[in-house]
């Protein structure tokens, strides 16, 4: 793989230089990015935030944030740039969650500046009507409403209607025999917010679910295929809290429930919809919400840059490097000097990206961006390790080896390369603004 990121151990600094030479490069060719607006110079980025990892370890603040988001307000306390907070969180309301950065941050944040892992779930109308299962922790019944379910069933209430499902912690069987309740309709969908307590007993549920296509009543058919439609949010296999080292996400959840699936019926597991970082469909909305941004600033350019700061190369930078990817690939479709070149140089029009219909179902929702560009920013505070030992065998490096992402995420060692790396989100913000020749007032 190009880069090879372990062999980065204790160049963030370097990276930073290079950083400066490329700035003057950039720089010349934006200059004073916007035009003046109140006597303020108007930029035309956002910036994405990861949350752990970057701005805090668990409960505890990383002390470069507050340095950082110093240089993010104005004297009166207001933004004077698109901010937007990318989670793959997905235990709790947006505005829980804004309420808890704006008093580690001290500075006032919304919940139209959050983006959790199921905040996507809104675009999903098709199944808001339907009787779903929620699975994950906290106040996931608040979670699915709020998002615009209107029937929803929780495992509890699931476990609770058929106890005998549950068999595998021996405190919690039935002391005497006992008939389902089947008081709960027909599950027609299962949504997964995050990883939940009792693994075993979503694991058991969900499989049963998808074997009886939602009808806990009837025998597992490990031949009936398709399943329910299943829709995951948050494919972190690992993420960073107060431990010397990562501890398990939703994403080791997914792994499990996949696993077991296959291992019952021999085929794949298949998902409606992958929701949270990497996903394309979660960069888009965090998109849509720096143009609102933008809009309510009243700035008369359109935002063209976004710059994605995280600590994780599976989600954050993998996910950054996808978008941008895709934003390159509309570009190129709207050029037309730029798909004949493409059809000259592969000598068919197959090759040149096609319209898909993820388009339709963002322009439908949130129109489509106005975003050419998504640079990835990687900090050294969370689950990145730049003193993590380097390989001595280049040929074997670890990334290369082993795929921490998606299962359904193909390995792409070009999408886990990020655009810079610096020591902490201070360093990031303060590269940022070197690059765009940005000076708050």
């Amino acid at each position: 793989m190009r880069g090879l990121l372990p062999f980065y151990r204790g160049l963030c600094t370097l990276s930073n230089r290079q950083a400066r030479r490329k700035a003057g490069i950039v720089g010349s060719r934006c200059g004073v990015c916007g035009t003046q607006s109140n006597s303020k110079p108007q930029p035309n980025f956002g910036l994405l935030f990861d949350i752990d990892g970057v701005l805090v370890r668990g409960k505890m603040p990383i002390p470069a944030a507050k340095k950082a988001f110093e240089k993010l307000v104005d004297s009166q306390g207001h933004f004077v740039l698109p901010v937007v907070f990318v989670t793959n969180a997905g235990n709790c309301l947006r505005q829980t969650k804004a309420d808890q950065l704006a008093h580690i941050l001290g500075v006032p944040i919304t919940q139209d500046q959050v983006i959790m892992s199921h905040s996507p779930l809104r675009m999903f109308n098709k199944f808001h009507d339907k009787c779903v299962l929620v699975s994950g922790q906290g106040p996931v019944l608040e979670i699915a409403t709020n998002v615009g379910f209107t029937n929803v069933v929780s495992v509890d209430m699931l476990r609770e209607s058929f106890p005998l499902l549950d068999m595998v912690d021996h405190n919690r069987r039935p002391k005497l025999p006992s008939n389902p309740v089947g008081n709960l309709p027909k599950i027609d969908a299962v949504v997964l917010f995050g990883e939940p307590i009792r693994w075993e007993t979503n694991l058991q549920l969900i499989i049963d679910l998808l074997l009886t296509k939602g009808n806990l009543s009837s025998v597992h058919q490990t031949q009936n295929m398709p399943h329910l439609p299943l829709l995951a949010c948050n494919m972190d296999l690992m993420w960073m809290a107060e431990a010397h080292s990562p501890r398990f996400g939703h994403g080791t959840f997914l792994v499990c429930l996949e696993n077991i699936y296959k291992k019952i019926t021999g085929k794949d597991l298949k998902y409606e919809a992958l929701m949270g970082k990497p996903s394309e469909l979660t960069y888009h909305f965090a998109e849509y919400l720096i143009r609102t941004q933008a809009m309510q600033m009243q700035w008369k350019l359109p935002v063209t840059a976004l710059y994605a700061i995280g600590d994780n190369i599976m989600t954050d930078i993998y996910g950054a490097n996808l978008y941008n990817r895709y934003l390159e690939e509309r570009v190129t479709r709207k050029n037309p000097k730029a798909v004949a070149k493409m059809v000259s140089a592969t000598g068919s029009s197959t090759a040149v990206p096609q319209e898909e219909e993820r388009d339709n179902l963002w322009e439908s929702e949130l129109a489509l961006p106005s975003a050419t560009s998504c640079k990835s920013i990687l900090v050294c505070t969370g689950v990145y390790n730049p003193n993590a030992e380097v390989p001595s065998d280049a040929s074997h490096c670890i990334k290369e080896t082993v795929f921490h992402g998606h299962r359904d995420f193909r390995f792409d060692p070009a999408l886990v390369e990020p655009d810079h790396i610096v020591q902490d989100v201070a360093e990031a913000v303060d590269l940022i603004f070197e690059l765009e020749r940005f000076v708050p007032q």
